[in-house]
């Protein structure tokens, strides 16, 4: 594993960088939020992958590739939070980026993002097509290479989550730190949640 270890982290860098459903949900709570909320998220999506990384190591992931009624019900739920965040966004007052934010807010969307992640089926299936391939089992044990490879994964996904989302926070905070922003920042979060909703509404395995 060793021998891979460099390949894996370099592919692992490039797949998280890839635009998908998580940095424009990681970027959006930046933006509308700041520096701190873009990093309370971040650091959610992060978290989520520890659990990831131990059903993957377990086997137990694989009961959402064999089972559609395991996805789907997964899906749904994940879905089904995303549109209750979109009808949130719609109807909330944001706070003026570059603000501080509220008692709190930082571990809400610290919740969020856990959430967010752990309600994706499609994170699960990555995972579970991901590591094997780097496992070699002449070098130990299976589940224990599994795990190192979840977390070195997930120690990348960190510092790259944690960057966009500081970065989106400061764009924010410096570009858009009007009052009259907050209803526009709002609806487009809302629209931003309801598209990621009826994505993986739809998803498939």
């Amino acid at each position: 594993m060793p021998d891979n270890l460099f390949y894996f982290l370099a592919v692992s860098v490039a797949l998280t960088l890839a635009p998908g459903p998580d940095i424009l949900f990681l970027a959006s709570q930046g933006l509308a939020g700041g520096p701190r909320a873009g990093l309370a998220v971040a650091m959610g999506l992060s978290s989520g992958l520890l659990v990831h990384t131990a059903l993957a190591a377990l086997g137990v992931s694989v009961i959402f590739m064999t089972s559609p009624a395991a996805f789907n019900l997964l899906k749904l739920a994940g879905a089904a939070y995303l549109f209750w965040l979109a009808w949130g966004s719609f109807r909330e007052k944001p706070a003026v980026p570059g603000e501080a934010a509220p008692a709190g807010t930082a571990a809400q969307l610290y919740r969020r993002g856990v959430v967010m992640n752990l309600l994706n089926p499609k994170v699960a299936l990555f995972f579970l097509a991901l590591l094997p391939q780097f496992v070699d089992p002449a070098r130990g044990g299976v589940r224990t290479q599994m795990a190192v490879l979840g977390l070195v994964f997930m120690a990348q996904v960190v510092v790259v989550f944690g960057s966009i989302g500081w970065l989106s926070g400061a764009i924010g905070a410096r570009f858009i730190p009007s009052a009259r922003w907050s209803r526009p920042i709002s609806a487009a979060k809302g629209l931003i949640f309801l598209g990621l909703a009826l994505s993986l509404a739809f998803a498939r395995r």
